[in-house]
């Protein structure tokens, strides 16, 4: 049985360079809408962030929400993208 985390990590590996989804998107497409905060815990403890690229997940709000490596750092890494 696959669990929530390998779940959101699968999501959050396929979202493309350029784009970004919020962290209820990611909850919902990994099976469960209302584990928004579960998403972030997971997300800060990503341990391969080229397979798995967490900057690309943001705030329902618009802001980028945090990163291991610092928000000026994620946002930086947007704007390279072209997502922001």
């Amino acid at each position: 049985m696959i669990s929530f985390k390998e779940k959101v990590y699968a999501v959050v590996a396929k979202i493309p360079r350029g784009k970004t989804m919020t962290y209820k998107e990611v909850a919902r497409r990994a099976g469960s809408s209302n584990a928004c905060r579960a998403v972030g815990n997971i997300m800060h403890n990503n341990p391969d962030t080229k397979k798995v690229p967490c900057h690309r997940v943001v705030r329902s709000d618009g802001t980028p929400g945090g990163y291991v490596r610092g928000t000026k750092k994620k946002i930086a890494m947007l704007k390279r993208e072209g997502a922001l």
